[in-house]
């Protein structure tokens, strides 16, 4: 993926696109005979720039992005306006919380929900995640991308910082990068949560288990064969135990029954 920005950005969304089209072709395979992949309606809570839901709408899908922050919807507005014809057309934008699905849609109305990013904002998921999964159609796909709770102490214990990795044993709350309070999630208790709205959890990845210390500015290798072996590196890390459970970010794909 070209142009997103530094090292850490640039794991982030190569490794989702990956983990995600694995779940999307495993839960939508393509008809027998067909020349083209099935159409999908997607739903992106909280796109920001748009990075995930832009690319698949460059695939065919129809997509949508509900998006909170008046500064980062601007940022999508001009992301899509900045695309071919064809993907604008497939491209609605709305401004509008997570939370609050019922105002915009009815239920049973998207193939695919995605939700990155956002629950680390939100005090309780459990409310969220029930919304998102009403409008899920049966059969359908939620796309999580959360903090791992699990794993909380690993960056300040490899910056050397004692007292805060101590203090990262059972708490699920940090600061992220931004300075911001925030909230992490454990992958037990995000199952047992996905198990009672009836998004039983498919599969789960762990993302950035080998670079999550690398500075803000750290930028990804310009040797292509370099940035090559460091992404399969941790693709292989996000999908084998031990190592995705000490992801920093953990990515669940739920099915509907």
């Amino acid at each position: 993926m070209a142009g997103l920005g530094g090292l850490r950005n640039t794991v982030r969304q190569e490794l989702v696109a990956r983990q995600l089209d694995e779940q999307l072709d495993a839960c939508f395979p393509q008809p027998a005979g067909a020349h083209a992949r099935r159409r999908l309606r997607v739903l992106d809570i909280g796109p920001g720039q748009g990075t995930q839901s832009l690319r698949l709408a460059r695939l065919g899908h129809l997509v949508t992005g509900l998006e909170s922050d008046p500064a980062m919807l601007a940022t999508l507005r001009q992301a899509v306006a900045a695309e071919p014809a064809d993907v604008r057309e497939r491209f609605v934008v709305l401004r509008g919380d997570g939370r609050e699905t019922g105002r915009h849609f009815g239920p049973a109305c998207f193939d695919v929900v995605l939700c990155h990013g956002v629950l680390m904002y939100v005090p309780d998921p459990e409310p969220l995640l029930a919304a998102l999964a009403r409008v899920l159609t049966p059969g359908g796909m939620l796309s999580l991308l959360v903090r791992n709770g699990d794993a909380l102490a690993m960056r300040p214990g490899l910056f050397g910082d004692w007292t805060a990795a101590l203090g990262a044993f059972g708490s699920d709350s940090y600061t992220n990068r931004l300075g911001l309070a925030t909230r992490a999630d454990r992958r037990a208790a995000l199952t047992a949560v996905l198990d009672g709205i009836g998004v039983p959890l498919r599969a789960w990845y762990g993302v950035r288990v080998f670079t999550d210390t690398a500075p803000d500015q750290a930028l990804s290798p310009s040797d292509p064969h370099e940035l090559g072996l460091l992404l399969a590196a941790e693709e292989q890390a996000g999908r084998t135990d031990p190592y995705r459970a000490v992801a920093a970010l953990l990515h669940l794909c739920g099915v509907r029954g």
